[in-house]
């Protein structure tokens, strides 16, 4: 077999690098604007519990991957859906009166993200679509158009905390599609879903034969008075490839290991109090709405943008506070829900008031009555 000779370099991106892109990295570096050097950053936009040191895995967490590496029982291979024992226990732990998971069940993943990889690439090819939720994390939308899947948005409904609008939902069902995603509790929202709802998306899915991909991942990051609910511990019937893992729970996300899940073990995370705050504090915000969630990590805000007639945009709103008040947060662009800006609430909490109070202040400064009464003293008077 011959061909032709090349005659230098030409060497190029294959198809799914090109089709592969993450909005959340694309807007959060092409935001130049520096902050304010006279006061210290606040990053409410990096959704890692670690981050500020305030929050730290368990001693026993510790010690157990210690021993496992003293052990040296596991330098070698492992087989390609994790060790039995290590699935077995995933098993036992995931397991509840109404939900019995064995340890074939189990794919040991990189982490969660690697887990929705797998379950996207394992359900949907090229030309089909899979329907995810809006406002929602970025990530999925990057997995699924990477491989040439497309993807379908369905909207969460604010008023009603984030639950799916099930008609639209519907609505975006047809001959193509391959899955629906369902994350809960949600990022960016907040929001845990009732059992109730549950049973309304599992008789949609049942209605069209779609299965679900359930992200999981914040299972247990759950305030009191309200209750998680697993899809597949309430269908015998709809097919369901639950993800989840040990990154949030455990609090450490950068070992990249999937499955294990999150009890606030003696209220370390208190995010119920600090979501209460924030929410407190924003709510008396003149332009801003925040909605207040029921568990993960994070605060959704409305940015009534009349209310600040010098953005465009929340991107211009969030990059102005930045540069002015070193406080950052997520733009709803990054989650395709322009209008809003995510918080992470998981920060100490000293620095998430202060991080209030600087918005508070900012919004203040440009808010749409101070703005006019500026420009008017601005208008010079000829005499």
């Amino acid at each position: 077999m011959s061909f032709n000779a090349r005659e230098g370099w030409n060497v190029q991106a294959s198809l799914i690098a090109k089709r592969t892109h993450n909005p959340i990295r694309s807007i959060v570096e092409n935001i130049v604007v520096e902050p304010n050097p006279e006061k210290q950053m606040i990053a409410l936009s990096i959704g890692d519990p670690t981050t500020f040191g305030n929050l730290k895995p368990a001693r026993e967490v510790i010690e157990a991957v210690q021993e496992s590496v003293e052990s040296q029982l596991y330098n070698g291979y492992a087989p390609s859906t994790g060790y039995e024992e290590a699935r077995r226990a995933v098993a036992e732990y995931s397991s509840t009166d109404d939900l019995k998971v064995e340890a074939k069940d189990v794919i040991l993943c990189s982490g969660c993200s690697c887990a929705l990889d797998l379950c996207i690439t394992a359900l949907a090819r090229e030309g089909q679509n899979i329907l995810i939720p809006r406002p929602g994390f970025s990530i999925y939308r990057t997995l699924a158009e990477g491989l040439g899947i497309t993807v379908r948005s369905y909207n969460l409904r604010p008023e009603l905390g984030w639950e799916i609008d099930l008609d639209d939902l519907e609505a975006q069902i047809d001959e193509s599609t391959a899955a629906i995603l369902i994350n809960n509790p949600s990022n960016p929202c907040g929001s845990v879903f009732s059992r109730e709802h549950l049973l309304d998306i599992l008789d949609v899915a049942a209605k069209y034969y779609v299965p679900i991909i359930a992200d999981e991942i914040y299972e247990h990051m759950v305030f009191p008075g309200r209750r998680f609910h697993s899809l597949a511990s309430l269908s015998s019937e709809v097919p369901i490839l639950s993800c989840s893992g040990l990154t949030k729970r455990f609090l450490v996300p950068g070992w990249r290991m999937g499955w294990i899940i999150v009890h606030d073990r003696q209220n370390i995370l208190d995010k119920e109090a600090h979501a209460t705050l924030t929410y407190n504090y924003i709510a008396k915000i003149p332009g801003l709405k925040p909605i207040m969630p029921d568990g993960a990590m994070y605060m959704m805000v409305h940015i009534d943008l009349p209310s600040f007639p010098e953005f465009n945009t929340e991107l211009e709103f969030v990059q102005r506070l930045l540069a002015e008040e070193s406080v950052f947060c997520l733009p709803g662009q990054c989650f395709d829900y322009p209008s809003y800006m995510r918080l992470v609430i998981t920060v100490p909490q000293d620095m998430l008031e202060e991080a209030c109070l600087r918005i508070q202040d900012f919004c203040a400064r440009h808010h749409v009555k101070n703005y006019l009464r500026n420009s008017i003293n601005s208008v010079e008077i000829p005499y």
